[in-house]
């Protein structure tokens, strides 16, 4: 399985993607000894590990053999980083060691030496069905031999085919597509959508939210570490994000998980204390921060970065009624939550039982290939004819024929069932970890859209791995996670960087 394993704010977010049990219980397995060795190391104040443990199992074979590696050196491509990458390039290479990765096939990496990694990082939760896919790669090869690139001015079979066939997948009236090349793109362009279509301006959004890092969308997130000391968030409010483990309300039943918290809760049957107070809080944000009438309401199913954060199991549903009664639009960001990674539905709003007036998305739609996309009802996109928009790349024809294989893929392949069966199979494992480790606070999520939260202790639930030194949060836990792996055989997606993103 692939898995994003980070650490934002105190907590350790796994994001997995798409692939087998087999992968899962190695993974887990490792995972338990990492567990083992934070559970006495002091609270994380320092790693335990002094050597590579031994008695690990073999990572699965594997019989495709990458070309060998013949280009730049290692030390001429750090030189380049430092000299002509942005040096923001250089802020996110998180690594003691940076990671040289020359290929990919499926849920595999393999470096400039040659060495094989079991890929946990999926290229920030994007590569859906595998690196180099061969039906996705093959579609890629078609596409590339017939036409490139040309624009939407013009008529060509890849957009009408996909847009047909994407819209195929979202229930009346959300029929309408706009293709983009980022998700920071789609939110954008959901933003001007929805002030035009309401006449409204203000959008509210939840904080610890994450929406993009475009100057528009970087409004819309509600994360200090994506914000920049610039004008920014005009007409964006942040109201407060249901969380139910850390947030001041929760309890035992209020998530739509296979495992809940670990708080207690005395709400009768059906019926959710928790939710009622954070609506209240909802309609406070509503009657003291924004105007009378507002464009729209911005969230994810469940929320991503913030740190895999699910919600009472009524409240999007109360939300999208308190803000369509002020004219506003609910707009649904599933780059994170979409193509069937909660393993329930398709898409993340499903499992809310609410149909949003517009949904936005990007990462696995393409399986890395630049793409995103807002699918929206007719009556709104024709607001949008007041003006002209266009975009050069939005419904490339390579970027068209790849998304559409992708589709193709997740149903062949079963990928929605195999998020359902073992996503649940992992929270349940996961659960039993958070009962015997006072490091682990809560565990949460759906599908494999999954969080893992550490603490200092269960009883105050302050934030596990940042002690008052953030370097901690950045550093510990690859650090402990890399060295119980088997000498020669490693894996990617463990972020070794300091608070600046020095190497160490």
């Amino acid at each position: 399985m692939q898995f994003d394993l980070r650490v934002k704010g105190g907590r350790l977010q796994v994001i997995p993607c798409f692939t087998t049990l087999h992968r899962l219980l190695l993974t887990i397995f490792h995972l338990k000894e990492a567990l083992k060795l934070w559970n006495n190391s002091a609270l994380c104040q320092k790693s335990a590990v002094k050597s590579p443990a031994t008695d690990l199992p073999e990572m699965p074979p594997c019989d495709f053999k990458p070309v060998e590696y013949k280009d730049l050196s290692k030390e001429r491509m750090m030189e380049i980083r430092r000299q002509n990458c942005h040096p923001m390039t250089m802020k996110v290479t998180y690594y003691k060691k940076p990671v040289f990765i020359h290929q990919g096939h499926m849920q595999w990496l393999w470096d400039v030496d040659g060495k094989r990694y079991l890929d946990l990082f999926a290229g920030v939760a994007t590569v859906s069905v595998g690196h180099c896919h061969p039906k996705v790669t093959a579609a890629a090869e078609k596409q590339l031999r017939r036409l490139w690139h040309t624009t939407n001015i013009y008529v060509y079979p890849t957009l009408h085919e996909y847009c047909e066939k994407l819209a195929s997948f979202f229930p009346d009236p959300l029929k309408v597509v706009y293709l983009t090349n980022s998700g920071s793109e789609a939110n954008d362009l959901a933003m001007l959508m929805a002030r035009l279509h309401t006449g409204n301006y203000d959008i509210i959004t939840f904080r610890g939210s994450y929406h993009g890092g475009s100057p528009q969308t970087m409004g819309l997130t509600s994360n200090a570490a994506y914000k920049y000391p610039v004008a920014n968030g005009l007409g964006c409010t942040n109201t407060m994000c249901p969380d139910v483990f850390r947030g001041p309300w929760g309890g035992s039943h209020c998530r739509d998980s296979p495992v809940q918290t670990i708080r207690e809760c005395g709400c009768a049957q059906g019926h959710c204390m928790a939710n009622e107070h954070y609506i209240g809080q909802l309609k406070e944000t509503l009657v003291t921060s924004v105007p009378s009438r507002i464009a729209a309401f911005f969230g994810e199913p469940i929320q991503g970065v913030g740190g895999a954060v699910q919600y009472p199991k009524n409240y999007l549903k109360e939300a999208y009624r308190l803000v369509r009664e002020r004219g506003g639009i609910c707009i649904a960001d599933e780059v994170q939550t979409g193509f069937g990674r909660t393993g329930s539905h398709y898409w993340g709003f499903q499992g809310h039982d609410v149909i949003p007036d517009m949904v936005t998305m990007a990462k696995g739609i393409a399986n890395g290939f630049p793409m995103g996309a807002v699918v929206t009802t007719p009556e709104i996109a024709a607001s949008f004819g007041k003006g002209v928009h266009f975009n050069t790349f939005g419904g490339n024809p390579v970027a068209c024929a790849i998304a559409s294989s992708v589709l193709d893929t997740i149903k062949e392949d079963g990928a929605q069932q195999i998020s359902h069966d073992v996503g649940t199979y992992l929270l349940t494992e996961l659960a039993k970890f958070r009962d015997k480790y006072e490091i682990i606070g809560d565990v949460r999520g759906k599908g494999l859209q999954i969080g893992v939260e550490m603490v200092k202790d269960k009883v105050s639930c302050s934030a596990g791995l940042t002690g008052g030194d953030t370097r901690l949060t950045r550093h510990f836990v690859p650090k402990t996670l890399i060295k119980t792996r088997k000498q020669g055989e490693n894996s990617v997606g463990t972020d070794s960087s300091d608070n600046n993103g020095e190497n160490k």
